[in-house]
């Protein structure tokens, strides 16, 4: 049960993000000059002429590299082929067919699959009668776009639209947003590919081989989750590429479209500077966190233990007690099995509100027994609390001096809250407000 799949295929660089991005309306896929920038399968939800379909932006194929990454780009593709309905052959018009693109005409014309030629930058509708080269290629009559610009692409949509089967089920991306973050050569992918039994994601020992936000949707008991991976988050510097610019910004958006984040760390590594401002971008957000410490198995239970990390992260990171750490090997398997379970619990967790009664009985007692300390004479009562929001959690104290509560019973009144409610790797904000 599902919709129908719809892979754009190419050499690199003749315009498969900047297509992909036009059809789904969205800038989804990294778009730049340099080529090869897509890498991994990149899924997106499209609807044209009420008909509903599944885009799949791919990586370049160049079958002759006997390079890793387009090895395993070319792999990728492959796989996408065999899951599409129709596939999109684009080739560029402005450099004219290619050797590579008549040997992959060749291939494409075994396989069992409608196969749709598209030639892309034709910038300029007198040029749309200029497309006989691309029929040397024997994929059919030729559709000629410019994705830049937008001619030609509503006609080819209405062809797609026509051309696929009917959906059997209804849109499956609902399911709770899982970001899996991290820097680079952590094993995000791996541990994405753990989760899902597959290797939908390029796997790599070359560091920021997962440039895009990749989005699969899984199902476990019933319940559903969409899975992002994200590229490496990479040091910031005065001459950081344009790449990776863009792919830091696609990271924090995924951040932001997420409800819970997988924060991976590397255990060896422990948690450094650029993992700590990650989560405080996280908690920012108001996601639900995990912090998952990978390659756990490379570490001697007799040199630490999950115990030995959790307090060095006390004393290192204290506004990240409130987030539960999974000791895991996306290599092995271990603990792999108790991710989607406590991601579950997490959003459960965000979505949780008290209710002000028992919210005032419980904490009012704990406000009894520590009341604040006074300030230069000021007597500060706490009067009533109340939840205003859920996703993030958000508490609102009423005192008479708010503007006098210190930061250190604020993180008492926090702590309080988690005894009595729990909300287990959920931040959530707390107000202030002046009642006399």
């Amino acid at each position: 049960m599902r919709l129908p799949i719809v892979a754009i295929i190419g050499r690199p660089n003749v315009g498969k993000s900047t297509l992909f991005n036009r059809m789904i309306k969205r800038k989804k896929a990294v778009v730049a000059e340099e080529p090869g920038v897509t890498r991994d399968r990149n899924y997106y939800p499209a609807d044209w002429n009420r008909k509903s379909f599944y885009l799949v932006d791919t990586g370049g194929l160049d079958p002759q590299s006997n390079q890793e990454i387009p090895k395993l780009v070319k792999a990728q593709t492959e796989i996408a082929i065999q899951e599409s309905d129709l596939i999109l052959f684009l080739v560029d018009f402005q450099v004219g067919i290619q050797s590579i693109e008549l040997e992959l005409a060749k291939q494409l014309r075994k396989i069992k699959k409608k196969v749709v030629l598209v030639v892309n930058k034709v910038d300029k509708p007198q040029q749309l009668d200029q497309l006989q080269d691309a029929r040397r290629l024997g994929l059919g009559e030729p559709f000629g776009v410019s994705a830049k610009n937008g001619l030609g692409v509503a006609e080819l949509l209405d062809y797609i639209a026509q051309e696929l089967p009917e959906e059997i089920s209804t849109p499956g991306t609902e399911g709770i947003r899982v970001a899996v973050i991290g820097r680079p050569n952590v094993g995000k992918s791996s541990f994405v590919n753990a989760i899902l039994g597959q290797e939908k994601l390029i796997v790599s020992e070359i560091p920021g081989t997962t440039r895009d936000s990749i989005d699969t949707q899984i199902e476990k008991e019933g319940e559903k989750f969409i899975l992002v991976d994200t590229a490496g988050l990479r040091h910031r510097s005065k001459d950081i590429k344009q790449l990776e610019y863009y792919t830091s910004l696609r990271t924090l958006r995924a951040i932001r479209e997420a409800e819970v984040v997988a924060l991976l760390v590397e255990a060896k590594e422990g948690l450094v500077k650029q993992d700590l401002r990650i989560a405080e971008q996280v908690i920012e957000a108001g996601k639900g966190v995990i912090i998952v410490v990978n390659k756990w198995d490379l570490v001697d239970a007799k040199v630490a233990t999950p115990e030995d990390f959790s307090k060095y992260v006390q004393e290192r990171a204290s506004f990240l007690t409130f987030a539960p750490f999974l000791f895991v090997s996306a290599k092995t398997g271990l603990r792999m099995s108790k991710t989607l379970p406590l991601v579950s619990e997490i959003y459960k967790e965000r979505q949780k509100r008290v209710e002000t009664s028992e919210l005032n009985d419980r904490l009012g007692a704990e406000i009894e027994r520590n009341p604040p300390p006074a300030v230069k004479g000021k007597y500060i009562k706490i009067y009533y609390i109340t939840q205003v929001d859920t996703e993030p959690p958000e508490f609102v104290f009423f005192s008479n001096y708010p503007e006098l509560l210190a930061d250190h019973y604020l993180r008492f009144l926090e702590q309080k809250i988690r005894e009595h409610f729990g909300f287990e790797g959920v931040p959530f904000k707390m107000k202030l407000k002046k009642r006399k």
